[in-house]
């Protein structure tokens, strides 16, 4: 018995050695901490946002339009974006975009709380802070590399995911207190100040133990590269059939900001503290799928299907459902597939792409991810205001669905293109973590 529990122990030991591992690396630490609090600042803000243009507007339109305002930049500009962070040098560039990003906060907080705010300013606004987002994501996703290597990118990528989701619990909750006690203007000042914590992190990174890529940056003209990366893509199965779910459920199904305040008002009759909650149940699943996906050894295109179904499934029954126990059940669960389908869809690009393509490969990721969201975010709007807020998540899952049947199916046609080769959507071994960090 005893030797039986001693290997019991081992094997727990060796399981939270291989989730937590990236966090050996002092830069990956760093990089980790300061994105908690600055993405939780960043959720804070999300909610205070919503609210403040539901209590301007009572409309369910003008909040799509916003989403769409707050993402169009994205749709214009992250593939471009992609080509700069392949030629810049990332934690600079990182620095200077969310210094923006925190005065755009901070001016935002100073107007509500002045109580000067109007529905165009906040639109203005949204936009600033999406022009940062198109050239800060590529950067932010890519940046990991050079914080712990190839050996560990799994895992360090699904650590960013339950950070994110960490942030996703602690933001709601604590800009709940903050709306019901300072006001909206509370959540906005909570965000600008959280960018500190990041700013701090990346100034006191140790520039030498970065894994700093080795080809030479291009300096091909910049539509050029855009096309050389648009090329590669198009021309990668294994790249394009996960480039082609990505672009379905980032389109109709994690327009969360939008679907979820309405469903909070319109079906459950919650006030802001009850978004929060709903937010807050959501990530919680979103955390633990990110933390079983940081102690997985292998990330797969079936998993990857998998996971979109199961979404596009939960989605659709949180459309069915109007009991708010029922909700809250069914959002953790959605939270759980979420992170499932976004980790492993991530660490598959990452993996696939070449060194000097790998910044525009991931401009495609969160272009499809959060660009197509003006598409989606105004269509959860007009559907809302036309058929309804259960119906329009229903219709929205169910675009997600018709993504994971196409893909499936392309899946199902492919064949090795040689005897004994393996199906190009034979999921690649992912990296295991090392024991210490290197440099």
């Amino acid at each position: 018995m005893a030797g039986c529990a001693s290997r019991k122990h081992r094997v727990v030991i060796a399981r939270l050695g291989r989730t937590f591992g990236s966090l050996r690396a002092y830069n990956y630490r760093l990089f980790f901490f300061g994105q908690l609090i600055s993405v939780s600042g960043s959720w804070m803000q999300n909610i205070a946002q919503a609210w403040l243009v539901l209590q301007l507007t009572n409309s369910p339109l003008a909040l799509g339009t916003l989403t769409m305002l707050r993402f169009l930049p994205v749709t214009l500009l992250t593939l471009f974006g992609g080509v700069y962070a392949d030629r810049w040098p990332k934690r600079q560039a990182l620095f200077c975009l969310q210094t923006i990003a925190a005065l755009q906060a901070l001016l935002l907080a100073v107007l509500v709380l002045t109580n000067t705010i109007r529905l165009w300013e906040l639109d203005v606004l949204a936009m600033v802070l999406g022009i940062v987002n198109a050239f800060e994501n590529p950067l932010r996703q890519t940046f990991v590399m050079e914080l712990v290597g190839k050996e560990r990118l799994q895992n360090a990528i699904a650590l960013n995911s339950s950070l994110m989701n960490s942030a996703r619990i602690i933001g709601p909750a604590i800009a709940g207190v903050a709306i019901a006690v300072f006001g909206i203007g509370g959540g906005f000042l909570g965000n600008a100040i959280s960018f500190i914590a990041l700013l701090l992190a990346l100034v006191l990174m140790r520039p030498s133990e970065l894994h700093r890529a080795t080809a030479p940056r291009s300096k091909d003209p910049v539509f050029t590269q855009l096309r050389e990366g648009l090329r590669y893509a198009l021309h990668t199965p294994e790249v394009l059939l996960v480039l082609i779910l990505v672009g379905a459920l980032g389109a109709f199904g994690y327009n969360t900001s939008t679907i979820l305040p309405l469903v909070a008002k319109y079906v459950l009759h919650f006030g802001a503290a009850g978004f929060g909650l709903l937010l807050s149940a959501m990530g919680a699943g979103s955390l633990g799928g990110a933390l079983w996906v940081a102690s997985a050894r292998r990330a797969s295109l079936g998993i990857v299907l998998i996971a979109a179904a199961a979404f596009s499934l939960l989605l659709f029954l949180i459309g069915l459902s109007n009991w708010a126990p029922l909700t809250i059940g069914l959002l953790v669960l959605l939270g759980v597939a979420s992170t499932t389908f976004s980790s492993n869809a991530n660490t598959r690009l990452q993996l696939a792409a070449p060194e000097a393509l790998r910044g525009r490969v991931l401009s495609m990721y969160f272009l499809l991810f959060a660009g197509t969201s003006p598409l989606g975010g105004f269509l959860v709007g007009a559907l809302a205001s036309s058929v309804g807020v259960p119906r329009m998540v229903m219709i929205m899952a169910a675009l997600c669905a018709l993504g994971v049947v196409f893909v499936a199916a392309r899946r199902a046609m492919q064949a090795p293109s040689r005897p004994g080769e393996a199906p190009p959507d034979s999921a690649p071994t992912a990296p295991q973590p090392l024991t210490a960090a290197k440099g």
